[in-house]
């Protein structure tokens, strides 16, 4: 087993608030916040993990597709978490993810690479696995694939 070098991110609160701002290893800052208050200007952390399994599916599934030739000129996604309450925490328990694909994209190819993504490749996805369940669809050119 190879030695991976551990991942680091810095936060600083920006505010007499709930505002930090959290910086990775590139210095890029994403500003987290406590949405449930009013003026907020940044994502939760809730939000945030949403988008770490939506932005890691995404570069996996980008990634399979420009190796196979497939010409993709829009994606967007949609990452949506239902939580269910336990003790005093609302963890998510389940997750669904929408890819939806525009393109000149063979629907097999784009169903394989979310599959490869979510069940190979997204360390995010992984990392939940043992307590979220993740779903996902696949749509190309407005179609779903089945």
């Amino acid at each position: 087993m190879s030695t991976i070098p551990p991942l680091k991110v810095t936060l600083e609160r920006k505010d007499e608030n709930y505002l930090f701002e959290a910086k990775g290893k590139l210095g890029t800052s994403v500003l987290i916040d406590n949405t449930s208050q009013e003026n907020a200007k940044g994502a939760s952390p809730m939000e945030l993990l949403l988008m770490g399994v939506g932005g890691c599916s995404a570069i996996d599934i980008i990634y399979i597709l420009k190796k196979q030739r497939q010409e993709v000129t829009g994606y967007t996604m949609e990452v949506e978490g239902q939580r269910e309450e336990i003790r005093d925490a609302k963890p998510f328990s389940t997750m669904h993810v929408t890819i939806n694909l525009e393109g000149n994209i063979d629907p097999s190819k784009a169903k394989r690479a979310a599959e490869l993504s979510f069940e190979k490749y997204c360390s995010v996805s992984m990392t939940m696995e043992a307590t979220v369940k993740i779903t996902y669809s696949v749509l190309v050119n407005g179609e779903m694939v089945s």
